[in-house]
């Protein structure tokens, strides 16, 4: 891989005013580096399709996620291209690698995860799986969430790493927690 994390980060700042937008792509950063830990892995690359697959929607949302895919592949950076240009199952693209997979199964549920956060007092402490998976029958809940792409991505991160779903919420809740300050999921003073 030839893109550093940090030239990532200056894009992702370069194209994404939305400090919103950033806090989103950083909790998805570090739920794909936790996901590159884990064997077929690879931690920096994880990291960084996590970091920019969002990029180019705070200012091009019409041309999303065509500018980022392109930029990474003006670089010779195929698999992040490939990975983000098919982190919605309606673009139609191939799921070919446990990147691709673990990108759709990390994008909308780590948000999902954070605004369930947001609304308890405690924030992610004591937030359960089975508290998430609640949350995601009321529509009305994050109703910007699609719930279609969160089972898509659950159920083709289970095929390929095994594990269960409240396994793998478990696993994003407790990335979401031990990053719950830079996060801003504080619980309130």
């Amino acid at each position: 891989m030839t893109i550093t994390r940090d030239e990532a980060w200056r894009l992702l700042c370069d194209w994404t005013p939305s400090e919103k937008l950033r806090v989103h792509a950083r909790a998805v950063e570090l739920v794909m580096r936790d996901l590159g830990e884990r064997p077929g892995g690879d931690v920096e690359t994880f990291g960084i399709a996590g970091l920019l697959h969002d990029a180019d929607y705070d200012q091009w949302p019409e041309d999303h996620p065509k500018r980022v895919v392109a930029w990474l592949r003006e670089r010779g950076e195929e698999a992040l291209a490939h990975a983000i240009s098919a982190h919605f199952t309606e673009w139609g693209v191939s799921y070919d690698t446990l990147l691709d997979k673990a990108l759709i199964a990390s994008d909308e549920i780590t948000g999902f995860c954070m605004a369930c956060a947001l609304v308890r007092p405690t924030r992610t402490e004591g937030l359960e799986p089975r508290s998430v998976k609640k949350k995601l029958k009321d529509k009305a809940f994050a109703a910007g969430v699609d719930r279609h792409e969160v089972a898509e991505g659950l159920r083709m991160l289970m095929e390929s790493m095994g594990g269960t779903e409240d396994e793998h919420l478990a696993r994003i809740i407790a990335v979401l927690h031990v990053n719950r300050e830079e996060l801003g999921l504080m619980p309130p003073c």
